[in-house]
């Protein structure tokens, strides 16, 4: 998919969030929630998997580079859709921080 096309849906998508009622953009709110809630569950299952290899292997719970690439990742998505990135960037150092202290609780 280009990033026309990606604009051509945006666009879309837009369209149809003007055309909605209160009750409607309530509704697209409350799944866009799940969705966000899902996908913190499936990062944290990734995590905890990624704090078990680094246990087997001897490693330190803290990997500093690692943080700052996805923070990097984090700033660059956020200026891509458009986000605050600060807003973005304090959404990540938080799960960060609660992946390094389950990180450190399991261990």
């Amino acid at each position: 998919m280009s990033d026309a096309d990606t604009d051509d849906e945006a666009q879309d998508g837009e369209i149809a969030v003007e055309e909605m009622d209160l009750d409607e953009l309530r509704r697209e709110i409350r799944d866009i929630d799940r969705e966000i809630v899902e996908l913190i569950a499936q990062r944290t299952y990734v995590a905890e998997s990624i704090a078990a290899v680094k246990r087997e292997e001897g490693r330190p719970t803290t990997d500093e580079d690692q943080e700052q690439a996805v923070m990097d990742r984090a700033g660059e998505n956020a200026e891509r859709f458009d986000v605050d990135s600060n807003l973005v960037k304090a959404v990540f150092r938080l799960l960060i921080e609660l992946n390094k202290v389950e990180q450190r609780e399991s261990r």
